[in-house]
């Protein structure tokens, strides 16, 4: 689990470097104009989709710790090389190219989130997904630490902007952790080697008891049309997208957040305090609801709440009111999303194939969502963005419908 954390934590540095990039000039390095950025990350996704779900039939064939380290080791270089980039083309390039190579490894929500399922039982996988889904949301925090300090100390040293310091030093560090991973990272209860040998047969004869029906093995293509006949599969991929189009609007965060009125280092140092204390209710929320084995409710009353924040943010700039809502809706919004993948998971996974698969193509639901939501918050919005907050309250009210309207009544009594 720690590794994972790490591993799935400085994922999230790496792609919200450009947010942070934004508010230090990268704009007009680049000589960017209109929606550019605004393509430069929604770009990331459309590589990321395209290589995921085979990603995810190949990982229950290759040992996680080799397979994900060394998908690691190639985004951390993709990422540190961005800094040298020149054009708005070619920064295009490169969030392409990452968003492909962060698709195995941790944007590997589907790939952790799949190794925690064959160490963890159904009733237990949600509070863990919470708890890596919090190395995302503290990660969109701390980088903005990350960011103030290496603005403010590193800015221009050797003729270097401060926003291509920070693609540098994040990707140099998230090389180092990907090296780590090959020995940290286990691959499956029988085989960990920090485990002693009881130790593991305890370890793979309670994930054993815990499986449903369906034998334990399959084919790649028998588990991609075992998915693709559940009709939940599709329910939970709808849900998702319209959640994670929601949460796009991290990668705006610090814009939204200047538009309080402070200069670029006390912005970036406020944006830190919101996901801290999201990712802390985020942990409390997936513990919640694996103690309680519900879902629906989680769901429905993390939504609402992030509706609250929404409607807030949309209505006011007085600098409390609008700072007080940037802590309600990632509270909301980011509370909500290891519910739903731990739900997909304990409920959807007959076969490790299946359950592999499933948990990629909800992600690509959801990812999909991050495609067409970094277009809802468009420059001429600013400062309000009336228009990129009602979008996103729409959404999370057809999630919330969806949870209570399509998603309930196809589960067993057991499984909400």
């Amino acid at each position: 689990m720690p590794t994972l954390f790490a591993m799935y934590f400085l994922n999230y540095v790496d792609r919200n470097t450009i947010a942070q990039a934004r508010l230090n000039g990268l704009e007009k390095d680049l000589g960017m104009h209109g929606t550019q950025f605004n393509t430069t990350v929604s770009i990331l996704f459309v590589g990321y989709i395209l290589t995921q779900v085979p990603s995810n039939m190949l990982i229950t064939r290759v040992p996680p710790s080799i397979y994900m380290s060394t998908w690691m080791v190639i985004w951390a270089t993709v990422s540190a090389c961005t800094a040298l980039v020149q054009s708005y083309a070619g920064m295009v390039v490169c969030r392409f190219l990452l968003g492909i190579t962060e698709a195995p490894s941790p944007k590997f929500y589907p790939g952790a989130t799949y190794i925690l399922s064959i160490f963890y039982t159904r009733k237990e996988v949600a509070a863990r997904i919470a708890v890596l889904y919090a190395a995302q949301i503290l990660a969109t925090g701390v980088s903005g630490l990350i960011a103030a300090g290496v603005f403010y100390g590193l800015d221009d040293v050797r003729g270097i902007s401060g926003w291509r310091w920070l693609f540098i030093i994040e990707g140099c560090v998230t090389a180092v952790v990907a090296f780590a991973g090959f020995w940290l990272l286990p691959n499956t209860p029988s085989t960990t080697r920090w485990l002693k040998p009881e130790e593991r047969e305890l370890a793979h004869a309670r994930i054993e008891m815990d499986k449903m029906g369906e034998p334990e093995q399959a084919s790649a293509m028998e588990g991609l049309r075992q998915a693709c006949r559940d009709k939940r599969t599709w329910i939970f991929c709808l849900m998702q997208n319209f959640h994670l189009s929601a949460c796009g609007f991290n990668s705006f965060f610090p814009t939204v957040v200047k538009t309080i009125g402070f200069n670029t280092t006390i912005t970036l140092l406020l944006t830190c305090p919101p996901f801290i204390f999201a990712g802390i209710v985020g942990i409390l929320f997936g513990y919640s609801s694996g103690r309680f084995h519900e879902r629906t409710w989680h769901i429905t009353v993390g939504l609402t709440t992030a509706i609250v924040g929404f409607v807030i943010a949309a209505c006011t700039l007085n600098t409390a009111g609008r700072y007080i809502a940037c802590f309600i809706f990632p509270i909301g919004a980011y509370s909500v999303n290891s519910v739903i993948i731990g739900w997909a998971s304990s409920t959807l996974s007959q076969t490790r194939e299946k359950r592999a698969v499933i948990l990629a193509m909800t992600n690509i639901g959801g990812q999909i969502g991050y495609i067409y939501g970094a277009y809802v918050w468009p420059d001429y919005d600013s400062p309000r963005y009336v228009i990129g907050f009602s979008i996103i309250i729409v959404e999370c009210q057809s999630a919330a419908e969806m949870d209570l309207s399509d998603v309930y009544p196809v589960m067993q009594v057991g499984d909400v």
